[in-house]
């Protein structure tokens, strides 16, 4: 089968290797979409995502297809099947499992990651991990369920009550998403900080109130003309030092900041612990998606999440280094690899 592989930073592959066979708990996915994630492009430059990856591997955890095989031991699903997968695989049994905090996993499998993942043709998964595709989500949208899922996270932890004022940073796929979980989750008014103005003006239709150009307005008074006086939640979803500076700037008393994009392990955030003091800021993290594949399935499959708004027309795996390697291309939406192409 045709697979991406990793060997090393900005060493990936296009190559041949064999088809997996399933063992008897697992199924094989003929793989028909396969998000770019940001953390493809961190491991891709040789740093660290949600886990370490140690070469060869192939890349891909963001993944939708069909079922083509089941192990012996399968009773949940079988051969056609349209499904997703949710590309963390817990344990059970480490003490973070049995503690209830199984994205703390200490033998956590990640597709993708410590195993290899979806940016292949065929890819074989225990079968604890797929999640049935409702009749109106295409396989594209089954494959933007799993950052839905991290986002769902997130959302959750930020503690957002109707009628409260959000702030996300960053018109990724990611801060696209953040917008309308936002506005699900009850916020009155939703402003959207991004420099791009294709992405603004995708916000807007999402559901952003307010959307500001950073370069050529001052956010914090742009944010007061639009009627976000006292902002409850900062989501940052670009995963620089100087954006979640201005989250905490631009937080308001007692309000959450959300560090949601993914920095650099290395890199570090100058902050003034008086201002955290003065505003009783909380800031928060979201670690991966435990348990809200579902979810995140079930908004998208009633319509009520838009996930493709902000997609590229599909990809062959053969694009995906140059894709990887070029921000400018990234920066026109997010991408997904189609195997077959």
């Amino acid at each position: 089968m045709k697979s991406a592989v990793w060997y090393g930073k900005h060493d990936l592959r296009v190559e041949q290797r064999p088809v997996p066979e399933p063992g008897p708990g697992e199924v094989l996915i003929q793989v028909k979409a396969c998000g770019v994630c940001g953390t493809d492009v961190h491991i891709y430059e040789g740093g660290k995502g949600a886990a370490a990856v140690t070469p060869p591997t192939i890349l891909g955890h963001e993944f939708s297809g069909v079922v083509v095989k089941a192990g012996a031991a399968v009773r949940s699903c079988q051969p056609g099947d349209r499904v997703c997968i949710d590309p963390n695989c817990y344990c059970g049994t480490c003490a973070a499992c049995r503690s209830g905090l199984a994205h703390f996993c200490t033998q956590m499998v990640g597709y993708g990651t410590t195993v290899d993942g979806g940016f292949a043709e065929y890819c074989a998964v225990d079968a604890r991990q797929v999640y049935r595709l409702g009749a109106h989500t295409s396989f594209a949208q089954g494959a933007m369920a799993e950052p839905a899922a991290c986002c769902l996270h997130g959302i959750d932890l930020c503690g957002i009550r109707p009628g409260h004022q959000v702030v996300v940073i960053g018109g990724g796929m990611i801060g696209l998403l953040m917008v309308q979980l936002a506005r699900l989750a009850g916020a009155a008014r939703v402003a959207l900080v991004e420099p791009v103005a294709a992405k603004r003006e995708t916000g807007r239709k999402l559901g952003a109130d307010v959307c500001i150009d950073p370069q050529q307005q001052d956010t914090a008074a742009a944010l007061r003309q639009g009627g976000l006086t006292w902002v409850n939640t900062v989501i940052e979803c670009v995963g620089r030092p100087e954006t979640i500076a201005q989250a905490i700037d631009l937080a308001g008393s007692k309000a959450v900041v959300m560090m949601f994009g993914l920095t650099k392990p290395d890199e570090t955030v100058p902050l003034k612990p008086f201002t955290i003091f003065e505003k009783e800021l909380e800031l928060k993290a979201s670690y991966i998606n435990p348990y809200t594949q579902a979810r995140a399935l079930e908004l998208i499959d009633t319509g009520r999440l838009d996930v493709t708004s902000m997609v590229c027309p599909p990809c062959s795996l053969e694009a995906l280094p140059g894709i990887l390697a070029r921000p400018s291309l990234r920066a026109k939406g997010k991408y997904i690899i189609d195997p077959s192409l």
